[in-house]
């Protein structure tokens, strides 16, 4: 058995004259969170849905669970929990009676304690008619109906599309619960907040090619911070602008200085020790400033 539960090659699609896919390759190892970051129209949802075989490539392989899911998809689709971006219900059913309904299609094989707890915690009302939802109760119903089967792989499409807060908090508990039972989860999203909250690795796609992959950790201590510094008193803040990765925002009387530091602080505080600090502020980073970073290299560079 392989040690990947997605294996991707090479992986081109074409829309006509579009390209959507240009040579994507990647690997989600069994029993991991791996988030997939972009934009919408960056390629998430055409590469999930290639790894369904909901559409076919026109170059490139494809592994699921050790599976060609151009040669046998309903084998894959058995083992696999899937929420779409785009999710369509059936608007004149009941939630109990969809959920009943999808159970069957998957061989009465539900655990029914299960589906239950799911429910509960997503406080989500299965008497009530689909069309009579909200969006984001319809978005509950789109994660009960991916969770309940208890697979061996999710594949989720913006799983808190529409969520509020709190709800997104539980649908977080709910994928390292999955997680901690043996399941893979691989996830679509463009909030970064989500990709720090749960993903042990991430890749960033822009524009159909992967243009970096990583753990959050290491992309965030690559990303940019602001710091505001104090001093005990007036100083030339020349050697601090004139210092590698370190640029100098603005400056007060020379007594106060904000910068914009790269990557880790040790050169920064390596250069502040020949001033008199009396007091240090850091702005907090996130991934948003590399993924950010990411598009506006590139952006400059065609232009």
């Amino acid at each position: 058995m392989t040690d990947y539960a997605i294996e991707i090659q090479g992986l081109v699609k074409w829309y006509g004259s579009v390209q959507a896919l240009y040579g994507v390759d990647l690997n989600v190892r069994r029993g991991e969170i791996f988030g997939f970051l972009g934009p919408n129209g960056a390629g998430k949802t055409t590469t999930i849905r290639c790894l369904l075989d909901q559409i076919r490539p026109q170059e490139g392989k494809i592994r699921v669970l050790g599976i060609d899911p151009q040669i046998n998809p309903t084998a894959i689709q058995a083992r696999v929990g899937y929420l779409p971006g785009e999710l369509h219900l059936e608007e004149n059913l009941k939630v109990e009676q969809l959920l009943r309904y999808l159970g069957e299609l998957r061989g009465n094989k539900i655990d029914k304690d299960y589906l239950n707890q799911l429910v509960e915690r997503l406080e989500l009302d299965t008497s009530r008619k689909i069309k009579n939802l909200s969006s984001g109760n319809k978005q509950k119903v789109g994660v009960v109906q991916a969770l309940m089967h208890q697979p061996e792989l999710l594949l989720l499409d913006e799983p808190t599309s529409g969520l509020d807060p709190l709800m997104q908090q539980e649908v977080y508990r709910l994928l390292k619960e999955a997680q901690a039972r043996g399941a893979t989860i691989f996830f679509s999203s463009h909030i970064l907040s989500e990709v720090e909250a749960i993903a042990e690795r991430v890749a960033i796609i822009r524009k159909g090619v992967i243009v970096e992959e990583a753990t959050p950790s290491q992309l965030t201590r690559m990303s940019m911070r602001q710091v505001s510094v104090r001093f005990l008193e007036t100083i030339d803040p020349a050697p601090l602008a004139e210092t590698e990765g370190i640029d100098l925002l603005s400056q007060s009387n020379g007594i106060q200085a904000t910068l914009q530091v790269e990557g880790d602080m040790d050169t920064l505080i390596k250069t502040l020790a020949q001033f008199p600090v009396k007091d240090i502020e850091t702005v907090s980073h996130s991934l948003e400033e590399i993924f950010l970073k990411y598009y506006r290299a590139e952006d400059q560079e065609e232009v």
